[in-house]
């Protein structure tokens, strides 16, 4: 919903006629319906790439910690040991990303991007890039720094107070 210049966000604001009514008060369903919408896009414009859920994040997260376990990906991620297993087994098998065991502790796989990897990657973040700019377009650069400041802080909240992501 578009908001209009001297209307509460809960007014109907002629375009769609739906008020947000007590959703208006809650950070998590903005937060949800963007991050629908984002999603979506970003899924048609690489549909043709047959992604899995996960899979870009996970493989965007190895390849800025070279060595990370499965289990801080995992945590970092924010998805299941479980599912997160899967995601690496379907980035071995891509040839996108790599299990070694560690040197310090064997009972560990370190994973690693491949070069593939680090090149699917680039095209990724291209087509992710024009996908967040079709609405990032609408905020000063102060605005998103911000934007990304608050959101980080919210996030880390959840590390502060010991719930697990």
């Amino acid at each position: 919903m578009k908001r209009v210049a001297g209307k509460k966000p809960d007014q109907d604001n002629g375009e769609s006629g739906v008020r947000l009514g007590r959703l208006d008060e809650f950070i998590g369903f903005r937060l949800r319906r963007i991050q629908n919408q984002l999603s979506r896009d970003f899924a048609a414009a690489t549909a043709e790439r047959n992604l899995r859920s996960g899979l870009f994040s996970s493989l965007a997260i190895v390849a800025a910690n070279p060595g990370i376990s499965q289990n801080e990906l995992s945590r970092a991620v924010g998805l299941d040991k479980s599912i997160t297993v899967q995601i690496v087994d379907d980035l071995e098998g891509r040839d996108l990303a790599r299990r070694e065991r560690s040197p310090t502790d064997r009972r560990r796989h370190a994973l690693f991007a491949t070069e593939s990897g680090q090149a699917y990657l680039d095209e990724l973040f291209d087509t992710l890039a024009k996908t967040e700019d079709a609405v990032l377009h609408q905020l000063t650069k102060a605005e998103l720094a911000l934007l990304r400041e608050l959101l980080d802080r919210m996030y880390e909240a959840y590390d502060e107070q010991g719930i697990t992501l």
